[in-house]
């Protein structure tokens, strides 16, 4: 069967325009993820497709001529890793901008701020993000007068880690015309001091819109530049897909321009935002959409049901067990969700929800159902939808079997659970924290898992997701008590969560996931055997190489 199959590709099959001549990699350690041969020592990539994979003899005799010969010299190779969850011009931003990644505490924060009014002078806005509070001492979120303290003549605007809150300056409150008499916009909130009344300068999730419309817009050419740089960096961590959780046809029409132009090599399967009218015209063009290039998908829509655990938006059942008077909110009102999830069924579009509270995801789930019930099997122009819940975060006992009830796939971010351990016990309280970030018991309920980074609210780094599948602490190695280290997975598990399942949740199981003849020659390398070192050891690796359709895109000295 391996030989049918080497000599079907060395034919001619193409997996995109332009493929590269054929690749040997030998002399390495090499994880197939295919249960009847999970090992092998060397792999014959032709026309950006495994032609083999087996003993290096075997190899060596089917290679054609002009093969690329690579002596990985015992390097460890994995099937190509896919990032579920992230936001590609996110990255770029984050590469590119005003980072306040990491600033452990409100005074760092007031410094960078001040640095950055020096080295950029001028009246522009002040734009950046990437802070959050919970690791802080005190762990409070920053105000519109800590910010004024250091800047008053430019409207400042600084978004938190998660993408769910920004802090605002007066200055561009002002501008935006946020005042103590403004509402709270449908799915946001604008925090205010309970003593005043006045806004604090805090935003929760579609309150931000109310200041960032404000903010100038970029151009075509800059957002291009995020993107590419986004990608870039993604390959070299040894992504070889990544799975955009919502963009729009503006960012589309720049990936196109960058495919075209030989600048961009990162796999795409993308989600374009909704409800918008962007997500109305994916689902009017339905699965008649041609994409650009075959390295890029468009099939889905990204919602939101409720906002992040940090600043509290997420839809809680019971009230915050550190803020009783709340129980988060909805960023989409339910009868949208349900009212795009029968069109997406209709139309073929896949449906991929944030969820993060438990209630978040009960009625996230309760939608879904809803609609297929709806729309049943016969009327769907797709017989197997796998709509998506983003997140999972936190999921009552009885609702982790109706993942698999109802064959929706949990998208989950390993990350999440080691970043969030500050804070998440105070948010939650005892009883609730054990069905949170429980990838194991959704696992052993029957759910299939796609595992993400979220990337940039956290580093986007598979080395640390996957070490946080299977350590399940902080990168220094400490836990919180009762912080369910029983949720924990096999390391094949968090493989399997990082190339299968995000596989799985794109429909690309029959060209990704495992090493095996006639999928596609995408392939992750690492330095050390990431199956076998000891955990501490895993985020201390390196990729080495990334291999997308038989091309290698990104190789260490």
């Amino acid at each position: 069967m391996l030989l049918g199959a080497a000599a079907a590709l060395l034919a001619g099959t193409r997996s995109f325009a332009g493929a590269p001549p054929a690749l040997l990699l030998h002399n390495a350690n090499i994880h197939t993820g295919v249960p009847a041969q999970p090992r092998a020592e060397a792999v014959l990539a032709v026309g950006g497709r495994v032609a083999y994979v087996g003993d290096r003899a075997g190899a060596l005799a089917l290679a054609p001529e002009d093969a690329r010969r690579v002596d990985l010299k015992g390097a460890t190779v994995f099937p190509g890793l896919a990032d579920a969850h992230a936001h590609l011009s996110g990255i770029g931003w984050r590469e590119l901008s005003f980072d306040l990644t990491g600033v452990e505490s409100l005074p760092v924060l007031q410094e960078r701020l001040r640095e950055r009014v020096r080295t950029a002078p001028g009246d522009a806005w002040i734009v950046g993000g990437g802070w959050i509070e919970s690791k802080w001492t005190p762990a409070v979120f920053p105000t519109r007068e800590d910010l004024d303290a250091v800047v008053t003549s430019r409207p400042v605007v600084l978004e938190r880690a998660d993408g769910h809150a920004v802090v605002a300056s007066s200055l561009a409150l002002k501008i935006a015309g946020i005042g103590p008499d403004t509402p709270d916009p449908a799915g946001g909130q604008i925090l205010r001091d309970p003593r005043t009344g006045l806004p604090t300068g805090m935003l929760v999730d579609a309150a931000m819109d109310l200041v960032q419309r404000h903010v100038p817009p970029v151009t075509d050419e800059d957002l291009a530049r995020a993107l590419e740089t986004g990608a870039s960096r993604s390959v070299r961590l040894g992504w070889t897909e990544m799975q955009i959780a919502g963009t729009t046809w503006r960012e589309i029409e720049q990936l196109c321009r960058l495919y075209a132009s030989g600048r961009l090599n990162l796999r795409l399967y993308a989600a374009i935002g909704g409800p918008s009218a962007d997500a109305e015209r994916l689902l009017n063009e339905g699965r008649n959409y041609k994409s650009c290039d075959p390295r890029l998908t468009v099939r889905a829509i990204k919602l939101y049901i409720d906002g992040a655990l940090g600043s509290r938006g997420a839809a809680l059942e019971e009230p915050y067990s550190d803020a009783p008077e709340s129980r988060g909110l909805y960023v989409t009102p339910p009868e949208e969700i349900l009212r795009i999830a029968i069109a997406g069924l209709k139309r073929g579009i896949q449906i991929e929800t944030h969820a993060i509270g438990d209630r978040g995801n009960r009625v996230a789930l309760d939608q879904y159902e809803k609609a297929f019930a709806t729309v049943p099997p016969g009327e769907r122009a797709v017989a197997e939808p796998r709509f998506r819940v983003e997140h999972a975060q936190v999921v009552s006992a009885r609702d982790m079997p109706r993942f698999a009830k109802l064959g929706v796939i949990a998208s989950m971010q390993t990350s999440h659970a080691i970043s969030d351990m500050l804070f998440a016990p105070a948010r939650l309280g005892p009883g609730r924290i054990a069905g949170a970030y429980a990838w194991r018991s959704l696992m052993d309920a029957g759910a299939m898992i796609a595992g993400g980074s979220d990337a940039p609210v956290e580093q986007g780094d598979p080395l640390v997701e996957f070490y946080g599948a299977v350590a399940r602490r902080t990168l220094e190695g400490y836990a919180g008590a009762d912080w369910g280290l029983d949720q924990r997975l096999t390391r094949d598990e968090a493989l399997a969560v990082l190339t299968k399942g995000p596989a799985f949740a794109a429909f690309e199981e029959n060209d990704r996931g495992t090493i095996e003849p006639g999928k596609l020659a995408d392939f992750s390398v690492f330095s050390t055997d990431l199956m076998t070192i000891p955990e501490a050891e895993i985020p201390r690796s390196r990729a080495v190489m990334t291999v997308i359709g038989g091309e290698i895109v990104y190789g260490a000295p």
